[in-house]
């Protein structure tokens, strides 16, 4: 580069420099803050109210000329005010002697000091460095960086938490005394209303107690208002046997929602035979709903043993009368309730005798045994009482005319839900294309939970309950049609094989009429069967009956009124709609009412003397829809009628029917696509179907029973 174009660059600088830097000096006393954050913004009026700040950013100057070093007073003295933040170090832009001579050109413009262009020119040259190729927009890099920063302590709250215990430790700063008792507790009126709702409202309403230095605390125990004062500055609560009721009192009372679960749960805990009345009582006391709920259910579960504490004699009236309405009780019979309630009036008889006739009243009479209502009648507790013996009489008319037992059901016809036994869904099809799991449901719960396997796949057979153990017979393993029989014990959770049937068969029905068990209809694998056979369970082996007037396969089969009753199927053509039913004694089918509707894969069962035909299929078909049936019909044997009721929810095919305690329950199926593992339960005397828990495993076909254990 020529001397000319160096000379020309330095001097361009200074009249830049000079223009840019020389107004008048800021008065002495004029604040350097005052002009803070404005020194790079162009536009903006400078000091003298004329001149405007260029932007060093937008000069393309050579870096090499300018630096920062640390200012003397001598510099505050000689340079314009600086708009900068801090007063300990001023950017000085200069030519520094060390690099070139003159280099305190800051205070003056450019003159001529005698000195020749040719050493101007070196002078210059010596000025450009090796970052002579930078800008004066780099000096941005060389502010001071500015962010935001936040600081999070992480123990800051127990650290105040400890602090403010010191204090109540050494009672200083309290501005409360809570009076309990001959106990006076300080403490701080802030800590108090962040842990409880309580004094929060107490201290932050216009009330009384919000201007009182001592506040008295009514009928809450001192020891436990000061563990819960304690609690309130720590966060720490020792739980114990002989001091958790007070504790959950006072919690409630102070409205400590996490003192009064970590107290529930303690409770929940300490539940026994011995103590679950007790604390029954005490969570319905205290609104504790949770608690209330598990010790009134451990009450129920383990009630055989409740009432042989002593707490079960020590309830009062009110109590027992809740206890002996409940469904739930775990109980093997009716029996056990009356026995107990008798127990609990003859601790104290003079008193509960007059209670007598309002707590019999829960009790189940037209369920117990004709010879225990005969007892009961001559008993002395209740000869004497008018309204006992109108509520034995009741029972013994349900006894005395079956026939009329529709129109005599009551709350005390119902059966609790321990006694009507529980129910089983074997096997049947799914989406692996046959199930081998039985599934049992509690009504108590209303759970359904895996039991047991058959031995092998079985799909199309039938079940029946002898002496309480479950009978699996015949059906198709997929290859070949099966006359084997195997029976479950499901107290022993174990399999035996017994004999098999003459005739092999699949979608037959199976029941129990007065002793022996019937297979009726299905198919060989050949043809369609109309052949009955008979189990004789003291002889153990299987012989022919008379056969049916039309060969029926997926029939369904029930016992009413002394008769064994086949409903619908298929002949091979078409699915019936013809019933027809067997008497033992005279060993003759009997042609019965017609149904409304042709049903094969129809599910039966008896209520109160009328049979119920359940779902189905009506094949052949022009579509699947209308193949599925969701109606169900019932029949009366007296009138010889069909009756339609309350439909199902959906249409169930192959669908497991069975009556559990006083409803009709219709287990899993087909739809027309999916094999349901859905349940609902009919009410008979409301005609209203409701929906209960699913099945484990979607299944059509199922065979369900019930069995009392």
């Amino acid at each position: 580069m020529s001397g000319s174009r160096k000379e020309f660059d330095v001097k361009q600088i200074l009249k830049i420099r000079w223009r840019w830097f020389g107004h008048q000096a800021s008065s002495p006393n004029s604040t350097i803050d005052s002009q803070q954050g404005d020194f790079w913004n162009r536009g903006q009026t400078g000091t003298n109210g004329d001149r405007k700040f260029l932007d060093p950013r937008s000069l393309q100057l050579p870096l090499a000329s300018i630096g920062y070093r640390r200012s003397s007073q001598l510099d505050f003295q000689n340079s314009p005010s600086w708009p900068m933040a801090s007063t300990s170090e001023v950017p000085a832009f200069e030519f520094t002697t060390e690099d070139c001579e003159g280099a305190h050109w800051l205070d003056r413009p450019e003159v001529d000091d005698g000195t020749s262009e040719e050493e101007n020119e070196s002078d210059t040259s010596s000025c450009r460095t090796s970052n002579s190729s930078q800008t004066l927009s780099s000096c941005h890099n060389m502010e001071p960086c500015s962010s935001d920063e936040f600081f999070q302590a992480l123990n800051h709250a127990e650290q105040t938490f400890k602090k403010m215990e010191n204090y109540l430790r050494h009672k200083q700063l309290c501005d409360v005394v809570l009076v309990a008792g001959d106990r006076r507790i300080p403490a701080h009126r802030l800590v108090l209303s962040a842990v409880s709702d309580y004094f929060a409202a107490m201290f932050t309403n216009d009330v009384r107690e919000a201007r009182q230095e001592e506040i008295k605390m009514e009928g809450v125990e001192p020891n436990s208002l000061w563990a819960l004062v304690q609690y309130a500055y720590t966060g720490r609560l020792e739980l114990k046997e002989d001091n958790i009721e007070c504790l959950l009192s006072t919690a409630c009372l102070l409205q400590l929602s996490q003192v009064v679960e970590a107290c529930c749960k303690f409770l929940m805990k300490q539940l026994h035979p011995s103590n679950c009345l007790g604390i029954r009582s005490f969570a319905d006391a205290q609104g504790c709903t949770d608690l209330h709920k598990v010790a009134h259910n451990y009450t129920m579960e383990h009630f055989m043993e409740v009432i042989r504490n002593q707490e079960f004699v020590l309830l009062p009236a009110s109590e027992i009368a809740k206890l002996l309405a409940s469904d739930d009780m775990n109980i093997p019979n009716e029996e056990t309730i009356l026995n107990a309630l008798l127990t609990w009036v003859r601790h104290d008889l003079e008193q509960r005798r007059k209670d007598l006739s309002k707590l019999l009243a829960y009790i189940r009479l037209p369920l117990l045994a004709p010879q225990f209502l005969a007892d009961m009648e001559n008993n002395a507790l209740f000869r004497d009482d008018i309204e006992c013996q109108k509520l034995i009489m009741e029972a013994m008319k349900y006894h005395l005319l079956p026939e009329r037992r529709p129109m005599l059901q009551s709350p005390r016809t119902k059966p609790r839900k321990s006694t009507v036994g529980t129910l089983f869904a074997v096997g049947g099809m799914d989406s692996t294309k046959g199930a081998t799991s039985i599934e049992k449901y509690d009504l108590r719960t209303n759970m359904w939970t895996p039991v047991a396997n058959m031995n092998g796949r079985r799909l199309q057979f039938g079940v029946a309950v002898l002496d309480d153990k479950l009978y699996v017979v015949g059906g198709r393993d997929g290859l070949k049609t099966l006359n084997t029989v195997e029976c479950y014990n499901p107290k022993t959770k174990t399999w035996s094989v017994m004999p098999p049937m003459s005739t092999h068969r699949h979608g037959l029905g199976v029941a129990v009429l007065e002793g022996p068990m019937y297979a009726v209809g299905g198919h060989d694998g050949w043809s369609y069967l109309n052949t009955v056979e008979r189990w004789d369970p003291q002889a153990r082996q299987w012989n022919f009956v008379a056969s049916m007037s039309t060969p029926r396969s997926t029939v369904g089969v029930a016992v009413l009124s002394g008769k064994l009753y086949a409903v619908g199927g298929r002949d091979g053509s078409s699915c019936l709609k013809s019933v027809e039913c067997f008497d033992p004694h005279t060993n003759k089918w009997t042609l019965c009412a017609q149904m409304s509707k042709r049903r094969g894969g129809v599910g039966v069962t008896t209520w109160n003397g009328l049979l119920y035909a359940i779902g189905g299929h009506d094949a052949p078909a022009s579509n699947l829809t209308s193949r599925l049936s969701d109606c169900v019909e019932r029949y009366d044997p007296k009138t010889d009628m069909w009756t339609a009721v309350a439909s199902m929810s959906i249409s169930r095919d192959a669908v497991g029917v069975c009556l559990l305690g006083d409803k009709l329950y219709a287990v899993g199926g087909y739809d027309g696509q999916t094999y349901l593992n859905t349940v609902e339960a009919y009410d008979p005397q409301t005609n209203e179907w409701t929906q209960v828990a699913p099945l484990c495993l979607g299944r059509a076909g199922a065979c369900v029973v019930t069995v009392k254990l």
